[in-house]
């Protein structure tokens, strides 16, 4: 009889196995972009991910008879929980065989490790931040993932729904062709903006970034996305770790700011071209050869797609126009690059202020993701 058991990830056999797992299961499938396996090692390590000061977090690995079959990790983000007033427990990192028992035994842990802890909810997949990775693909298998993304096979959702759990929230991605000129409505209200609001586009340089604006980009990101589902504001150890993280894949002219004759920052849009058939050829590792894959792919041979991670606007200043101002430098910025596609990360179903803002580019909403809860 195979035995099924499930461990901690508290040795580094099970951390080496937690890490491999995805790679042996996605090993013959050309949508799927591995992390890095330093990228999934920071996550658990306090001196790497400043989140871990608020959030308690534990890997585990199924095994059948010591071969891994399926890994998860379960997440208590208590600044999150303080702020939405509720007690869930988050799942994350789930990937497991198209075996029932297996996928049960995973949720279970999830279940029973958050119960112990005096949660009374599950849902996920969600990380620690809202810039982690989040949602489960329900939809679009066939379509290549991402950096920012979870790719998950179909059977997946089937899963979820045998083992009770429900929609929360879905999540769209955004297709759209590169214009080769600024739409006319986007271009109209870009040459408006500017007086009517006392406002201009410019481009920030990495050392300035560097010097603390990072900051500035924080406080408004806290202050943009603090009515979205799950989220938590960020800190400034936060900030400065995806600096660290981000910063040297970006190229500056593709993250244009707004700001006011004060110097307020009013807007951000933060894009970088397409990484993940570098990614995949990197196998998650930068040594020996991983880092050139990526390198190329910054600095001399882009993708054809271009991925808009976020766009941020102050509150008060929403419903502006502003973005219009953003679009007209990403648009000048995407052709100089070659970039033929755009792509955003999810954003909610129910944004509606968010998705509207890309109609007169004729956009494909695709890459549905969902996540899921149950009560426990």
């Amino acid at each position: 009889m195979k035995t099924l058991t499930v461990v901690s990830v508290h040795s580094s056999k099970v951390m080496k196995d937690f890490i491999a797992f995805p790679k042996k299961l996605y090993a013959n499938c050309q949508q799927f972009v591995p992390d890095l396996d330093a990228d999934v090692r920071n996550m658990f390590n306090p001196k790497r991910n400043s989140g871990l000061s608020f959030s308690e977090v534990e890997g585990f690995v199924a095994y059948r008879n010591d071969e891994p079959v399926g890994r998860v990790v379960a997440i208590i983000n208590r600044h999150a929980n303080e702020k939405w007033n509720t007690k869930a427990v988050r799942f994350s990192y789930l990937d497991f065989i198209d075996d029932d028992e297996v996928s049960t035994i995973l949720l279970h842990t999830v279940e029973q490790w958050g119960k112990s802890r005096g949660m009374n909810k599950v849902e996920g997949p969600l990380g620690i931040t809202d810039y982690d990775k989040e949602g489960m693909l329900i939809s679009d298998f066939d379509m290549m993932g991402s950096m920012v993304t979870y790719y998950n096979y179909p059977y997946y959702p089937v899963h979820m729904e045998r083992l009770g759990y429900q929609k929360a929230v879905d999540w769209l991605s955004i297709r759209i062709k590169v214009p080769k000129e600024t739409p006319a409505k986007y271009a109209r209200v870009a040459k408006l903006a500017p007086e009517m609001f006392d406002v201009h586009t410019r481009i920030l340089t990495k050392k300035e970034i560097r010097n603390g604006y990072i900051y500035k980009v924080f406080d408004l990101l806290n202050a943009s996305f603090a009515p979205l589902f799950g989220f938590s504001a960020f800190t400034n150890d936060q900030a400065k770790e995806f600096m660290n993280i981000y910063l040297p894949l970006l190229k500056t002219e593709m993250i244009p700011v707004v700001e006011n004759s004060k110097g307020e920052l009013i807007s951000i849009a933060v894009t970088i071209g397409s990484l993940s058939h570098a990614l995949r050829k990197t196998k998650g590792k930068l040594f020996p050869f991983g880092w050139y894959h990526l390198l190329k792919a910054l600095k001399w041979k882009n993708e054809d797609t271009v991925e808009l991670l976020l766009i941020a606007v102050r509150p008060d200043m929403q419903g502006l126009g502003i973005t219009a101002m953003l679009f007209d430098r990403l648009v000048e910025a995407y052709n100089k690059e070659g970039f033929e596609w755009a792509e955003t990360g999810p954003q909610l179903e129910d944004n509606f202020k968010e998705l509207s803002l890309w109609n007169a580019l004729k956009p494909r909403y695709v890459k549905r993701r969902r996540c899921f809860q149950k009560d426990i």
